[in-house]
């Protein structure tokens, strides 16, 4: 009779461990080895799990998840699928050319666009650009424009988009108490709001829409040389969409007879001096001569042979601006970065 009690009452303790879920009875074992979670298995708290590493978006813009990067917009994953094996020239020697004063300059704190007063950083990075519908207008170019906002640029080069509307708060109540002289004159003093490495970033992420957009204006970007690939990217990271006001010349690099298959045509040099003729005669060229003659020497053909003659034939024929009072903001530049060899270079292409 007792035993039969005694069997009774640990079928119901048995029944209510059940019911309650298990709760009370010992948990299995744990093996070392991850195994898929089944009926009745205990699954591994994910905090003790291991870091597990994610892909770098670009090189130099930080690390971003597999996961992140399937949500993100058409535009920015475009761009993080660039091959540096996709130009002829080093992206990191452009970088240094346009981080220089003699082209964008260098600052780590927002400031105005001296000509449209909208907000800028690095090496000429927009702030505030929305994104636009850029229409291909040469129905022998298959390519698309690329015209991401600059929130999406910002994302791509893998920086934080809270950050980015600090800056740009910052920057409009600095605009709205300042006058532009105030404000030039404080460029100089202003704290420091990205770090080096964020601009490195931006200005990367900058130059691979830049090259994207350079094939779309340029239906035989991949037969240019190394120099002149350079050169149309520069334009196209200066101009941006406004390169479609250069009518002439976009109408001459398009030239079907100027692309025969043999290296010889591609290579004409009265071609591209009249390529280059038709941007010296440009209002660009005569704001920002310095500037110019080195991106128009660079679509020469023999460039590569000898850059100073090349930077010396254009500066021969393009004459200086004359400026009333003070040069433009973009042309003194806001950075004393690498300023003492962009003074050199400067001295030497006026002595030539």
């Amino acid at each position: 009779m007792k035993s039969t009690q005694l069997l009774f009452a640990a079928i119901l303790l048995t029944a209510a461990a059940v019911a309650a879920g298990g709760q009370g009875l010992p948990a299995p074992a744990q093996g070392p080895a991850a195994v898929p979670a089944t009926e009745g298995a205990t699954v591994p708290d994910d905090s003790q799990a291991p870091a597990i590493p994610v892909p770098s978006a670009i090189p130099g813009t930080g690390a971003r998840a597999a996961s992140e990067i399937g949500t993100l917009p058409d535009a920015v994953q475009t761009l993080l699928s660039f091959n540096p094996a996709d130009v002829k020239f080093d992206v990191n020697d452009l970088m240094g050319i346009l981080s220089d004063r003699r082209h964008e300059g260098w600052v780590l704190a927002a400031y105005p666009d001296p000509k449209t007063g909208q907000p800028l950083i690095g090496a000429g990075f927009s702030l505030d650009l929305p994104a636009r519908v850029h229409m291909q207008h040469d129905a022998l170019n298959p390519r698309p424009f690329l015209e991401p906002s600059s929130a999406e640029l910002w994302q791509a080069a893998g920086l934080d988009r809270v950050k980015l509307k600090g800056i740009l708060d910052q920057f409009y109540a600095r605009q709205e108490a300042w006058s532009k002289r105030t404000f030039r004159r404080h460029i100089f003093t202003l704290d420091s709001q990205i770090t080096e490495d964020d601009a490195n970033a931006l200005l990367r992420i900058g130059i691979i829409q830049a090259i994207d957009n350079a094939k779309a204006y340029c239906r035989y970007f991949d037969q240019l040389t190394a120099s002149q690939q350079m050169a149309m990217t520069q334009l196209v990271y200066q101009m941006g969409v406004n390169l479609e006001e250069f009518s002439s010349f976009l109408t001459l690099v398009n030239r079907d007879d100027a692309y025969a298959l043999d290296a010889a045509s591609r290579a004409d040099t009265h071609f591209w001096r009249d390529v280059q003729l038709s941007l010296v005669q440009s209002q660009w060229a005569r704001l920002y001569r310095a500037r110019a003659t080195a991106v128009i020497a660079m679509l020469d053909p023999q460039y590569g042979d000898n850059p100073a003659g090349a930077e010396h034939s254009i500066a021969a024929i393009l004459h200086p601006a004359r400026h009333r009072g003070r040069a433009s903001l973009r042309t003194a530049s806001y950075t004393r970065r690498h300023s003492t060899a962009a003074h050199k270079r400067a001295r030497r292409t006026r002595k030539e």
